[in-house]
């Protein structure tokens, strides 16, 4: 383990401090909650929360049918795609174009099915995110090491408590009973979407759809977090550490032009040039086609103009 928090922080003495390997991205507090750090109940539940679902993917092999498979795989662009990208991130916490309620909420929905809390939440801490990228108060930054970044900071409850006491950024969403309903009752939604997988499934499916679906949606968009903060292309000016990535944003259906979001965070286009794949902007060109997605926000030249960079490596 010091080998390789060494390799990766440049070969500085002091383990886990210094630049992460091949990057711009100086680690200047190292947060580890296996070295003095202080566990609480929250932070408990939701390590044997992702030590379940990790262990259920061990299955997988041994539960393999095509049937699993493949409804594993459209719950997961539908996990990724609609409900992260599209619900949770750039409708929600940027509201960068509008929907009718009715589709707004069903797509907020899905994005509940992906187990990474409720809407209130999560647009939270993006929003906290956004306004403190890669500084002390930024939750999930990569300053604290690569692997707090990834998932570390999901069981250090310390670090939400210490720097977001008020929680009063999401006002817009509080002020919505359907949003309120699904924070009071959001674990009883994740675990009645098991049970019915499983009774119409068996375990089989269980193994798929809850286990492999979930493990790959929170890896992905996790390494938004970390890779994307790490390594890639900076195409923008900006005060924060993030990059793009296009492996990223072909595994995050766009999320991966990461640069590009923090560059103009209420665009709703990640994917600003013509090479750059973002599916998730092809389903909200194809709701505006129908009439559904209106406002849909997009970076001005004159925004471009102030903003561009020659791009570097990152």
């Amino acid at each position: 383990m010091r080998n390789f928090e060494n390799f990766v922080s440049g070969g500085k003495n002091e383990p886990g401090c210094g630049k992460l390997f091949m990057s711009d991205v100086v680690v200047t507090e190292k947060r580890s909650l296996l070295r003095g750090g202080t566990w609480r109940s929250l932070d408990i539940k939701m390590s044997l929360w992702f030590l379940t679902i990790h262990l259920l993917t061990l299955f997988a092999p041994f539960t393999f049918t095509w049937g699993a498979f493949w409804t594993a795989f459209v719950g997961y662009v539908l996990s990724t795609m609609f409900g992260i990208s599209i619900s949770y991130h750039r409708n929600l916490a940027h509201r960068s174009f509008k929907v009718p309620k009715w589709l707004e909420y069903s797509f907020a929905y899905i994005g509940v099915q992906t187990a990474q809390r409720d809407p209130i939440y999560w647009v939270s801490i993006h929003r906290y995110h956004h306004q403190y990228v890669d500084k002390n108060k930024d939750a999930h930054s990569p300053i604290y090491g690569l692997w707090f970044s990834h998932m570390g900071w999901l069981f250090d409850s310390a670090i939400i408590m210490e720097n977001y006491k008020k929680r009063n950024n999401v006002e817009d969403l509080k002020s919505q009973a359907f949003y309120r309903f699904i924070k009071r009752t959001y674990v009883w939604h994740v675990l009645g979407f098991g049970a019915i997988v499983y009774a119409l499934g068996g375990f089989p499916y269980l193994v798929w759809v809850m286990g492999v679906r979930l493990t790959c949606t929170y890896h992905v968009i996790f390494m938004v977090n970390s890779i994307c903060h790490t390594w890639g292309k900076r195409s923008w000016k900006t005060t924060d550490l993030s990059k793009n990535n296009w492996w990223m944003a072909i595994l995050s259906f766009g999320e991966g032009w990461h640069n590009n979001h923090h560059a103009f965070e209420s665009s709703a286009r990640f994917g600003l040039e013509w090479w750059q794949f973002d599916f998730g902007w092809c389903v909200i060109r194809f709701l505006e086609a129908l009439g559904l997605a209106t406002n849909v926000k997009l970076p001005t030249e004159a925004q471009k103009l102030k903003k561009s960079l020659t791009p570097t490596n990152g």
